[in-house]
């Protein structure tokens, strides 16, 4: 078959190939590389395993081409070319940790048994770059056809991991669960899992997700959500039906990370952002759920007790703090933009301040939009977004909080400096936010008129 790569790129791993074979080796294309070849999907990184050829060897065939990232594990990656290499190697667990394996490195292991230590069945196929022809030893090409993620083989189990990675690729590539593969995983525990690669694998599913509550769906299928309790708690969670007619929080979170996936932002960062918002919006609902009188279910308060639960939520799996710092404000505020609905006033005032307690509106927004998307009809008037759309871009505050015009420096000049400055600042800021000023000479004016208040 042809490969549907890149001319260079072509040109490049042919080349490797070539002289790999004429060393003795064989080099094959594998893993997600060959998956997304077959699917069609533009490949931009290669993986290639070298058989029948020791490590030295290799080295010296590319001396200056390659770096040794993980040459222990042979494991060699390209420095002007995104091609990676590895050697078969077998992994004996040692230990509990994701750490604790003994790794032996074999170039005269059959592709047979190399392909069995493998994850999935289409993460196993074999594509001789040379030859164009694939070698298929569990059957992935018609799972692949059939959309169906199976396990390769009993090695599956010795990396927790890899119950993560069923989660994300099942997301990103529509595939349904082989019903042994999700019983092995329900025997599979997460306790000796990093932090760090839990987060990678989250990180997959909102960067790459397409179909995001089905990959969410496998957790609580296989009982993962054991080991996401502010997650489970959302299961058995009730929702009121007129607003909520898909059923309980877990249902409505997994179809508002749906329309997330839909209208994921385009960098990778505000992506993250968004993404862990849209799936800790509703974390505080659990909490503040209650039935009235009327025998209507509420949730008062929801959003702003759902703070500390996401934090620990994000924490637990190492995510970034910088991603956290942005998340938390839009968990706690996604409730607010369908308030400013026409027939509710919407200050000017009061998106400012909106803007200072979330930093970004428009990833608010975007986050307020997925939750609207996140139910089985959308009946209700969500104008309220696109008021505050439009009064944001119209102050230049979808992207930017406003900043103090007036500040502590530009009043040394005129005043002593005391600790009554303070105070007439913050009288500034909010007479700024409300419109009573708009540029840094009214500031100074209303700074002379309110000062004989704070001597």
């Amino acid at each position: 078959m042809r490969l549907a790569l890149s001319e260079p790129l072509d040109r490049s791993v042919r080349s490797i190939c070539g002289r790999i074979r004429e060393a003795g080796g064989r080099a094959y294309l594998v893993g997600g590389c060959v998956r997304d070849l077959l699917l069609g999907i533009p490949v931009l990184e290669l993986d290639l395993e070298v058989f029948s050829l020791e490590a030295e060897s290799l080295e010296k065939l590319f001396p200056d081409a390659m770096d040794f990232v993980g040459k222990s594990y042979g494991i060699y990656r390209f420095r002007e070319m995104p091609i990676d290499l590895g050697l078969p190697r077998e992994e004996r667990p040692t230990g509990p940790g994701h750490r604790d394996f003994a790794v032996r490195v074999d170039p005269t292991m059959s592709l047979e048994l190399a392909a069995a230590r493998r994850d999935f069945t289409v993460g196993a196929i074999y594509l001789d770059p040379l030859e164009g022809s694939p070698i298929d030893p569990f059957g992935g090409t018609k799972d692949l056809e059939k959309r169906i993620l199976r396990h390769v083989s009993a090695h599956f189990s010795e990396d927790p991991l890899r119950v993560l990675r069923a989660m994300q690729l099942s997301a990103r590539f529509h595939f349904s669960m082989d019903p042994e593969t999700v019983r092995l995983c329900r025997s599979i525990g997460a306790e000796n899992l990093s932090p760090e690669r839990i987060y990678g694998e989250f990180s997959k599913l909102i960067l790459r997700g397409e179909a995001i509550g089905s990959g969410l769906e496998f957790l609580r299928q296989c009982d993962w959500l054991r080991f996401f309790p502010e997650l489970a708690a959302l299961v058995h969670c009730p929702q009121d039906p007129f607003f909520h007619p898909e059923g309980n929080v877990w249902e409505h979170v997994k179809l508002a990370m749906d329309a997330f996936a839909q209208f994921r932002p385009p960098a990778r960062e505000d992506a993250l952002v968004v993404g862990f918002a849209v799936l800790c919006h509703d974390l505080g609902k659990p909490e503040r759920t209650e039935r009235g009188q009327d025998g209507r279910i509420r949730t008062p308060g929801h959003g702003p007790a759902g703070v500390p639960i996401a934090k620990g939520f994000l924490q637990n799996m190492r995510t970034p703090k910088e991603i956290i710092r942005s998340v938390l404000p839009l968990v706690a505020h996604h409730m607010l933009p369908r308030t400013f609905s026409c027939p509710t006033p919407a200050t000017v005032g009061a998106v400012r301040r909106l803007a200072l307690a979330v930093g970004r509106i428009d990833l608010l927004l975007a986050v307020a939009r997925c939750d609207n998307r996140g139910r089985t009809q959308t009946t209700f008037n969500f104008s309220g977004e696109d008021r505050l759309e439009e009064i944001a871009r119209a102050e230049g505050l979808l992207r930017n909080p406003p900043v103090p015009l007036v500040r502590g420096r530009d009043l040394l000049g005129s005043f002593p400096p005391s600790p009554e400055l303070g105070a007439l600042l913050r009288r500034l800021f909010e007479e700024q936010l409300d419109g009573k000023f708009s540029s840094r000479e009214e500031g100074l004016r209303l700074a002379q008129k309110y000062y004989v208040h704070y001597k």
